[in-house]
């Protein structure tokens, strides 16, 4: 989406839910929307593998305290 989009998308969903928005407002809450959806493009765009573990099952290597 564009920012023009998201604004709408955000002024939209703030009268589905009920929940007044000033356009300051609005335009905050789109700003950050967008930046949030470049994140997630950017974590998106990481290549997984079958050898990936997903975060649930992740389990660290034991702790082992050296002779420091």
């Amino acid at each position: 989406m564009d920012e023009a989009q998201t604004l709408a998308y955000v002024q939209a969903a703030a009268v589905a839910v009920g929940l007044p928005l000033e356009a300051a407002q609005a335009a905050r809450v789109a700003t950050h929307l967008q930046r949030t959806a470049g994140m997630a493009a950017l974590l998106d765009a990481v290549p997984l593998h079958d050898e990936d573990e997903v975060a649930e099952l992740y389990c660290p290597a034991p702790f082992t305290t050296g002779s420091h």
